[in-house]
């Protein structure tokens, strides 16, 4: 009997689903994204704010070193009894004790010290007083950390008062670890705040403005939209605006640079906030995306901090405040203020986030009010809700029944989860129904920048352009990644001081961003062979127990047979410690990990009785254990003791399946139990159920496809990837089109090994080849690589 041809057929005149704004980006100020970033600030710590309460080496001389030359001495101290503005109290003090040839002070920069190169000019500027010599000129040089100067510019500071001096310098040479000097001669103190250094070339050339590569390669992209300004930046603060460590709060980064207040961030450093709301909005505008800022709602899921019903307007009148600031007129007073800073066109702003991976009942309280006063006076405004860190769990469902119940439109979505996870739920918003919210996946990612997930993540996108019924927006994230403060990682895209590459995800984006289509069209898969089924593997193995920073006790440790009743005690049958305090580490005694025993049974239930004695968190309970790098495990009382959570690792890498609230008690006995039968899990405490999940196994699809419309061109787009380890072809079949031959572009990803990865010095080593092709009638016929990514642009 004849095999049949396989063939994907594409219906290029059955229009269906818009595909609106889906592929965009998402930017959070995590390691070192905005200062030393995308922010082409230059000098770190610039007005002398850095403080313990950022980072706990931290403090106002952060960066900062004395300059004395040729017998000269000074004394330098921070100190705040005038200050230029008392929002940014902080400035330096150069006591003139003796002047030889000159003294003064130097800034190193961000990585190895502030990046100029030959011809290109630099924008100097700072605010000065003196007590007298105001004849003297202050030197301001770039100079090699071997002293060579780079480039040199002299201002004169004849005022008492603060005053503003800018000047210019031209770098003679190239050299990324320069530093920023300043240095006067004379007697009597001298005053310095707000010392800046940018490049004139900024992206566009906006004053204040990006460092132009990497604002150009995530303006290549070409996102539909941008997400910012985080992240768990958003809520992890103080409740009180004017307080260092507050939320987020937009306003303050309003304005004139030198009255926005230094912030704690989060991830352990500083933000300046000199890219603020402002800038956000404009950098949007530059690069073509719409602006999807998140505000918090006065809930601190972190730390509990919740502001009570009663108080929550000012809340949402920030709310209003920020959708007048971004739509309103002139007239408007937050329109005016736009105008004011020179933007009198409105923003357009289309979408608002009401908090971030929230958990708790507290958010979902405080959102509904936010929801009800935002539809009220801004029907057209199109609300995201939260639905918490993880692909499911009981604060998942949680967001998801707020987001039903106030009628969100839509719902942020976050995971970061093995490749496997990625391909065994690929059919994950199949079942989503139409009318409910729409998916926002705001934070997704498989753990790694290599090519193998890359292309795993291509293959997961065509199922979230397919069920474009369900997933209205989604973005990679986090986007941007400093190689010497790293909080985080995988990142899309990678820098240092005056390098950026986009790793293999970014060119999976930018293919689906570049070739995303209006409009869904049916494709229909026929001849393949069947999908491979990975044999459902029992999850059975070693057990173990594992704590940090605890102490526990456990007894009464057994497991059952649930097939044939049999029980086998578990650690021989007797009770088991686990230290693991600071304590214990001084003295040699810590104890991490505790081995159980194991069992080759595939429907079992473990169960036993814990207690913790001290410490800030709860314990991991290992099961289906092969190794290290492969086991399952409950995380009881995981991250701040706010978790119980079911979790796989695969090679290394792990998945959260599900989470849910719970917080472990020092003292209290636990009775914990862990039904496992086949790849269905549920773990109880105290006899209540709280985690159930199955641990899915990947299908291997034949091939991974979508198929869309592009109004603006008329061209009909189709993807497809290929994860197998063999080529497949195929027969590409268009119906209903006019053409009696076709022009096809073709962009490819294939021939990596899967564990390639783009580095400093191979930039683009994993990224698209870009070929074109004629055909005659309207089909053809395409041998698709084994690891392979492929766009057809049918003209």
């Amino acid at each position: 009997m004849k095999s049949v041809q396989p063939t994907l057929t594409i219906h290029t005149q059955d229009r269906g689903q818009e595909l609106g704004d889906l592929f965009g980006i998402f930017f959070e100020d995590l390691n070192h994204a905005a200062d030393g970033g995308l922010y082409a600030e230059l000098v770190r710590n610039r007005s002398f704010e850095f403080d313990p309460i950022d980072r706990a080496e931290y403090h106002a001389l952060t960066a900062w070193e004395k300059i004395e030359r040729g017998g000269g001495k000074a004394e330098i101290a921070v100190e705040d009894g005038f200050p230029l503005n008392p929002r940014n109290p902080h400035y330096v003090v150069i006591d003139i004790q003796s002047e030889g040839d000159g003294v003064g002070i130097m800034n190193l920069g961000f990585n190895s010290g502030i990046p100029v190169k030959r011809g290109e000019t630099y924008l100097f500027s700072v605010y000065a007083r003196r007590e007298a010599s105001f004849d003297e000129p202050v030197v301001v040089t770039i100079e090699g950390t071997d002293g060579s100067v780079h480039g040199e510019a002299t201002i004169m500071v004849q005022s008492s008062e603060w005053t503003k001096y800018e000047a210019k310098l031209t770098a003679i040479d190239t050299d990324f670890s320069s530093r920023l000097v300043m240095v006067t001669k004379g007697k009597g103190k001298f005053y310095l705040d707000m010392v800046s250094l940018f490049p004139e070339k900024t992206f566009l050339n906006r004053p204040n403005g990006m460092r132009e590569d990497i604002a150009a390669l995530i303006a290549d992209l070409k996102p539909k939209f941008m997400r910012f300004p985080g992240g768990c930046l958003i809520h992890d603060g103080s409740l009180n605006p004017d307080d260092r460590d507050s939320m987020y709060r937009w306003k303050n980064t309003l304005g004139d640079l030198a009255q926005r207040p230094a912030r704690r961030n989060n991830w352990s450093y500083n933000q300046t906030l000199g890219l603020g709301y402002y800038e956000y909005f404009l950098f949007c505008e530059d690069i073509g995306a719409k602006p999807i800022p998140i505000l918090p709602a006065g809930y601190n899921p972190h730390h509990k901090l919740i502001v009570p019903i009663n108080e929550l307007q000012p809340w949402i009148d920030d709310a209003f405040d920020l959708i007048e600031f971004a739509n309103g007129d002139p007239s408007t007073e937050w329109g005016g203020i736009r105008t004011k800073l020179g933007h009198p066109e409105p923003f357009g702003l289309e979408y608002i986030g009401i908090g971030n991976e929230e958990v708790g009942e507290p958010f979902f309280e405080r959102y509904a009010y936010f929801h009800k006063a935002i539809k009220e006076k801004y029907p057209d405004i199109q609300i995201i809700n939260s639905s918490g860190p993880f692909a499911a769990g009981s604060e998942y469902d949680r967001g998801w029944k707020s987001a039903r119940e106030n009628k969100s439109d839509f719902v942020d979505e976050h995971y970061y989860q093995t490749p496997e996870w990625f391909l065994a739920n690929y059919h994950r918003y199949d079942d989503f129904k139409a009318e409910d919210p729409k998916v926002f996946l705001g934070e997704y990612a498989s753990w790694g920048n290599t090519y193998y997930n890359a292309l795993v993540e291509a293959a997961f996108m065509t199922g979230l352009e397919k069920n474009a019924h369900a997933v209205g927006l989604a973005c990679y994230a986090p986007m941007l990644c400093n190689v010497d403060y790293i909080n985080w990682k995988p990142d899309m895209i990678w820098f240092n001081n005056h390098e950026v590459y986009g790793t293999a995800n970014y060119y999976v984006q930018k293919l689906f961003m570049h070739h995303q289509g209006d409009q869904l069209l049916p494709i229909e898969a026929n001849g393949f062979e069947e999908k491979q089924e990975i044999k459902a593997k029992p999850i059975n193995g070693a057990f173990a127990l594992g704590t940090d920073r605890c102490s526990f006790r456990f007894w009464d440790m057994k497991v059952v047979n649930n097939d044939t009743g049999e029980t086998r005690e578990l650690h021989g049958g007797s009770s088991a410690e686990l230290s693991d305090t600071d304590e214990d580490r001084l003295n040699g005694t810590s104890i991490q990990t505790l081995e159980l025993g194991e069992s080759d049974w595939s429907n079992y239930t473990l169960s036993l009785k814990a207690q913790r004695m001290s410490g800030p968190k709860g314990f991991n309970l290992y099961f289906g254990k092969r190794d290290a790098n492969n086991q399952l495990y409950w995380d009881f009382g995981g991250w701040q003791n706010q978790d119980s959570a079911l979790c796989s690792s695969v090679n290394g890498r792990t998945s959260v399946l599900t989470q849910s609230i719970f917080n472990v008690e020092s003292d209290k006995q636990y009775e914990l139990t862990l039904e496992v039968s086949g790849r269905r899990i549920r773990a109880y405490i105290d006899n209540v159920l709280i985690n159930d999940t199955e641990d899915k196994l990947p299908v291997i699809e034949p091939l991974y496809y979508s198929a869309s419309y592009e109004r603006s061109t008329g061209d009909v787009i189709v993807k497809v990837i290929n994860v197998q380890e063999n080529s497949v072809g195929a027969e590409i079949a268009l119906t209903d089109l006019q053409q009696t031959s076709l022009t096809v572009e073709v962009y490819e990803m294939s021939g990596h090994a899967l564990d390639d990865e783009n580095t400093f010095e191979s930039p683009e080593r994993v990224s698209p080849k870009q070929k074109e092709f004629r055909t005659e009638g309207s089909g053809f016929q395409y041998d698709f690589p084994k690891h392979s990514i492929t766009v057809f642009r049918v003209k």
